[in-house]
């Protein structure tokens, strides 16, 4: 959670998550009116989602790149185990390397191992976990019998059920949250620069060697890649590159106004702000989801992206986003008790 919002009601980590409804705040006073504030976004508010997805080959021979969004994850695969009075929605980005076929198998089959895992839905962040490990192992297995297949992919999945948002992510695909127009990130790029993931390579016996996961991959997580000698598992010893999920998990309120998740072909060439004010504009002029996100896809090009792009945008809201209202900064002015003496001196100098 190092990168996120003190409001938030979340803490994560790659081993669990729990919430809770903790803030650093400075005094008394300033925790009963940011409590006070959580209470009152959280008041009547349940998202109503609309979503839209667009994809470009961008300058790259193949598209390696896919994604998936659906309304209700139970209903699609008929799964009548669904506690809860509202549907779970599922949104994909898996941007492949080394072939489509990673990206493909596991936009097809993660969904449904997601349903059948008999802790869905009541644990979660646990099925989603399990379910992206399961995956890659069931993808391995496909490429024993087809070695054609043989490719990797990256990751990241966004799942909404009543007020929660659940994002996983093993790659370098990123999700944005727009909270009151301001860019919140709900994923962490897994790259070979990353400092925790370096860590964590040496320690599995791998390394970096000029910015590449073992001298091979620009990713420090993905799914598949079984092909590639000593990246997965050797024996009963996990190899550097990990299949395994980071998570973030946040309590929405009125303030949060849309997710966008992109394959890293789009934060190429947008930073994080950058893309939450491009769509609030968009979605200000037009309030068409999809839209926008062929208006993104398409200013991605023009600024010179060379990478497949694909991004999925899904809006909380059914109106636009409203202005942002800037605010004045208050300043408390002072002067301590030695400053008032040396004016009073100064003062009675010149008097």
């Amino acid at each position: 959670m190092e990168n996120f919002d003190p409001d938030s009601s979340l803490i994560c980590s790659s081993g669990g998550i729990s919430v809770a409804n903790s803030y650093p705040l400075e005094s008394i006073c300033e925790d009963r009116v940011v409590t006070e504030r959580k209470q009152n976004l959280l008041t009547d508010f349940f998202p109503t989602l609309r979503s839209g997805e667009w994809s470009d080959i961008g300058g790259r021979p193949h598209m390696e790149d896919t994604h998936i969004c659906i309304s209700d994850l139970a209903k699609k695969f008929g799964s009548n185990l669904l506690i809860s009075e509202h549907a779970i929605s599922f949104y994909g980005v898996f941007d492949g390397h080394g072939g489509k076929s990673a990206a493909h198998f596991v936009c097809e089959h993660l969904p449904r191992v997601i349903v059948e895992d008999a802790d869905f839905p009541v644990k979660l962040e646990k099925v989603v976990a399990r379910s992206f490990i399961e995956t890659d192992a069931a993808f391995e297995k496909s490429c024993s019998l087809e070695s054609a297949r043989s490719s990797g992919t990256t990751a990241l999945t966004a799942m909404i059920f009543g007020r929660s948002l659940l994002v996983a992510n093993a790659g370098d695909c990123r999700a944005v949250l727009s909270r009151g127009g301001v860019a919140k990130e709900m994923s962490e790029d897994h790259r070979p620069c990353c400092i925790k993931e370096k860590t964590r390579i040496e320690s599995l016996g791998g390394f970096i060697d000029d910015g590449y996961l073992n001298g091979q991959l620009g990713v420090t997580r993905a799914l598949g890649d079984w092909h590639l000698e000593g990246m997965k598992k050797t024996g009963d010893k996990s190899g550097p590159l990990s299949a395994e999920p980071e998570l973030k998990l946040v309590t929405l309120t009125k303030e949060d106004e849309f997710l966008i998740i992109g394959s890293d072909g789009i934060w190429d060439v947008y930073s994080n702000q950058n893309a939450v004010d491009f769509v609030r504009k968009r979605l200000q002029e037009h309030n068409d989801v999809k839209q926008c996100c062929g208006e993104m896809v398409g200013e991605a090009i023009k600024r010179g992206a060379t990478d497949n792009l694909t991004v999925v945008i899904v809006s909380f809201h059914l109106e636009p986003p409203p202005p942002v209202v800037v605010q004045r900064t208050r300043f408390r002015r002072s002067i301590s008790a030695e400053g008032l003496q040396n004016l009073k001196c100064l003062l009675e100098g010149n008097a």
